[in-house]
C-alpha cells in the first residue's frame, strides 16, 4: 500500500504529464518546496536559502516555467541593480483530489497548486453504496475542472479515518483492505492514489498551505465528533496516544442544537434559546479545559509558541475558542485553521503534492 508520502522509488517520465507518477531531482523538489513554503522570492533568494548555484537555479526555474508550475510576476524596482522578478507557484499548474469520510458523509475536495478549493462535496454514505461509487464521485470531481486540467491532477489522497473510532459505514464503504479501495480507484481513474492517517493529512493541510505555513514547531488540535492532536516539530508530524476526547468534540454539541432544531452555524446568533446558549457556554469550558491540559502538559516537555486548532466548525466558534484559549495560556498564541472546508479532505489533497514535489 502506498502511504504519503513514499519512497521516491519511480524515475520521471516529462514527457508524459503529471497525470503519470514521477520522481523529480532533488533540486528540483528543493526549489518546489521553498516556493510551496515562501511564494514571491527571486531566483537570487532561492540560491541564498538553498545554497545552489545562479547557474543551477536558473536551469531549474526555466524548467519548471515550461512545464507550467512556476510563474514569474511583474519586475521589482528601485533596489540598486537590475530589478528582481518574483516567482511563485503557477495556482493552475497542479490540481489534486482530495477525500476524507466523516460520521455520515464523505467529502470530496479538489484544490489548486496554491491549496486554494476549487470543488467541495459531502456525499452520505447512502450515495456510496456499490462497488465503484467512490470513484464515480471522484470522477464528478474531476468534471468540475476545466478538460486541458485533467492532464495536470497530480493525484488522489485519502484521509483514512482511525479504525476504533470509526463508524460501521466507514469501514463498509472502505472494505477490510485499504490497499483494494487504493487499487480500484487507481485503475478506475488512472490516478496514483495516496494514503495517510486523517488527522495527520489535516496537520499537514494546515502547514503546507494553511496558517502554520511558516511554522517549523507547533501543537495541532482537530475538533470533530471528537478532539485529537498532532505535535509538528521542524515540519515533521508527530502521532502520540494523548489528545483524544470523547467528552469535548463536537459530537454532543451538535446533538444538544438539534434538539433545538438548530445547527452548529446558530452558534453565537442573540436568537439562541437560553437552554441552548447555557449548554454550548458549558461545553466550551470543558472543551478549553481539555485544550489547556493538553498544552499545559506538553509544554513541560517540548517547546514551542503556537497552537492551531483546525475545525469544520463555524469560523466563530473556532475563533471564540482561541481567544477564550489565549487568556488561559497566553505565552502561547492560538490560530484557528484556514482549512474550515472539510480540513481533513484538503489536507488529504496535500498529499500528492508532498509525495511528488516536495523534499522528504
Amino acid at each position: 500500500m502506498r502511504f504519503a508520502p513514499p519512497n521516491p522509488l519511480r524515475i520521471a517520465d516529462r514527457a508524459s504529464g503529471l497525470n503519470a507518477p514521477s520522481v523529480r531531482s532533488y533540486n528540483e523538489r528543493l526549489v518546489l518546496s521553498l516556493l510551496l513554503q515562501s511564494s514571491g522570492i527571486s531566483r537570487l533568494e532561492i540560491g541564498e536559502k538553498t545554497g545552489l548555484s545562479a547557474q543551477t537555479v536558473s536551469v531549474i526555474v526555466r524548467s519548471l516555467e515550461q512545464e507550467g508550475l512556476v510563474s514569474k510576476g511583474e519586475a521589482q524596482r528601485g533596489r540598486v541593480g537590475p530589478p528582481t522578478i518574483p516567482l511563485s507557484l503557477n495556482p493552475t499548474g497542479a490540481f489534486s483530489i482530495g477525500v476524507s469520510f466523516g460520521d455520515s458523509a464523505a467529502d470530496i475536495a479538489v484544490i489548486n497548486f496554491i491549496g486554494r478549493v476549487q470543488y467541495h462535496a459531502a456525499h452520505p454514505y447512502s450515495a456510496l453504496r456499490g462497488s465503484g461509487a467512490l470513484a464515480a464521485k471522484i470522477e464528478e470531481a474531476l468534471g468540475a475542472l476545466p478538460p486541458s486540467s485533467r492532464a495536470r491532477v497530480a493525484g488522489i489522497g485519502l484521509a483514512a479515518p482511525n479504525e476504533a473510532g470509526s463508524s460501521h459505514l466507514v469501514r463498509e464503504l472502505l472494505g477490510g483492505d485499504l490497499a483494494d479501495l487504493q487499487a480500484s480507484i487507481e485503475n478506475a481513474l488512472n490516478l496514483s492514489v495516496y494514503i495517510q492517517d486523517d488527522i495527520t493529512a489535516a496537520a499537514g493541510g494546515e502547514s503546507l498551505f494553511g496558517v502554520a505555513r511558516s511554522l517549523p514547531d507547533f501543537l495541532f488540535f482537530y475538533l470533530g465528533s471528537h478532539l485529537h492532536s498532532r505535535l509538528v516539530l521542524n515540519y515533521q508530524i508527530h502521532r502520540g496516544r494523548f489528545g483524544l476526547s470523547h467528552d469535548v468534540g463536537l459530537l454532543r454539541l451538535r446533538e444538544e442544537l438539534k434538539r433545538h432544531g438548530l445547527t452548529l452555524n446558530d452558534v453565537g446568533s442573540e436568537a439562541l434559546p437560553r437552554a441552548a446558549a447555557e449548554y454550548y457556554t458549558d461545553w466550551r469550558r470543558l472543551c478549553c479545559r481539555q485544550l489547556v491540559e493538553s498544552v499545559r502538559s506538553l509544554l513541560g516537555f517540548v517547546s514551542f509558541n503556537s497552537v492551531i486548532l483546525s475545525s469544520y466548525a463555524p469560523q466563530k466558534l473556532g475563533e471564540t475558542l482561541c481567544f477564550q484559549l489565549h487568556e488561559e495560556v497566553p505565552e502561547v498564541d492560538f490560530l484557528y485553521g484556514a482549512n474550515s472546508v472539510a480540513p481533513k479532505a484538503v489536507g488529504a489533497a496535500n498529499l500528492p503534492y508532498h509525495s511528488r514535489f516536495m523534499v522528504q
